[in-house]
């Protein structure tokens, strides 16, 4: 039996890159084509029928927010 094994990775960006894969993203969406992206030495592809959304979160010190594609 095959256990599913959990990523997390993270990788910041400079404020360009982040913008440029951001714009990248959009476009994807915008033209219903799936989305590819290296993060962190992992490739990603994500389909068009990835769910999109925006999450914020607070704690005392940290506020965060998400921008999320989930499938």
């Amino acid at each position: 039996m095959r256990t599913k094994v959990e990523e997390d990775i993270e990788k910041n960006y400079s404020k360009q890159a982040f913008i440029n894969r951001l714009r990248r993203l959009a476009d994807a969406i915008e033209e219903s084509e799936p989305f590819l992206i290296q993060v962190g030495g992992r490739r990603v592809r994500v389909p068009v029928s990835a769910i999109t959304s925006i999450e914020f979160e607070k704690d005392s010190s940290v506020r965060e927010l998400e921008f999320q594609l989930k499938w």
